[in-house]
């Protein structure tokens, strides 16, 4: 399979890299997922107020839903999704739509795409639990409240896939706030950072997850706006 081609603008100065993995604290790191050698992008970002805010709300507030849209219906088709949520916080709705908007428009621009699948899942089950490389070409995950994902270096991704549960080696969970852009398997050959969602089964915990993907078989029907 061809590799991505996607643009590359993040300064070398701000960035870490290792492993595949490349992360930073100015936004501009995601496009760096373009580059041949990077299979996951970070932004490592402090969001401490709109965590925190959700972090104390009912599990049953919280939002979810999934829309494919083109970009520029993405305001309009989230503003709904929100909007008929039980999320009630005026204040909190808007600063999540605004995340979520920012988010929708950087994935879209470095994948190149005017249509994106949107999801926001409520999770207090385990959801992706085993280690795994994502079947896709490129996909965006950050986690609003709750444990983040976790990632297992490359070097110890045959292990991880195999033992799964067994797994006793080297894993990180990301940082709240991170942003992570992640290359999938459908981007090359073999390629992409093995993760997997964090346990929490039987915990009481409720993750809020929000994704991006390219359209595929998988997406709904398009979205579209209605009177």
């Amino acid at each position: 399979m061809m590799a991505l081609s996607l643009p590359l603008t993040a300064a070398a100065s701000t960035l870490a890299h290792g492993g595949g993995v490349v992360r930073g604290a100015d936004p501009a790191v995601l496009a760096c997922v373009g580059h041949a050698d990077t299979a996951l992008a970070l932004w490592e970002r402090p969001m401490p107020d709109l965590m925190r805010c959700l972090a104390a709300l009912p599990t049953s507030r919280l939002p979810s839903g999934r829309v494919l849209v083109r970009l520029d219906d993405a305001p309009a088709a989230l503003t709904r999704l929100l909007g008929e949520s039980p999320l009630g916080d005026a204040p909190l709705t808007q600063a999540l739509l605004t995340d979520m908007l920012d988010l929708t428009q950087r994935f879209a621009t470095i994948a190149r795409t005017d249509r994106v699948d949107i999801r926001l899942d409520k999770l207090a089950h385990n959801a992706c639990w085993k280690f795994h490389r994502d079947h896709v070409r490129l996909r965006l995950l950050a986690t609003y409240r709750g444990p983040q994902t976790q990632i297992v270096p490359p070097s110890h991704s045959a292990w991880a896939m195999t033992a799964q549960r067994a797994y006793q080696g080297p894993l990180e969970e990301l940082a709240p706030g991170t942003v992570a852009l992640f290359k999938g398997a459908c981007a090359a050959d073999d390629c992409g950072i093995v993760h997997r969602s964090p346990p929490i089964a039987g915990t009481g915990i409720t993750r809020l997850l929000f994704c991006l993907n390219l359209p595929s078989e998988a997406s709904p029907p398009p979205w579209e706006e209605t009177p």
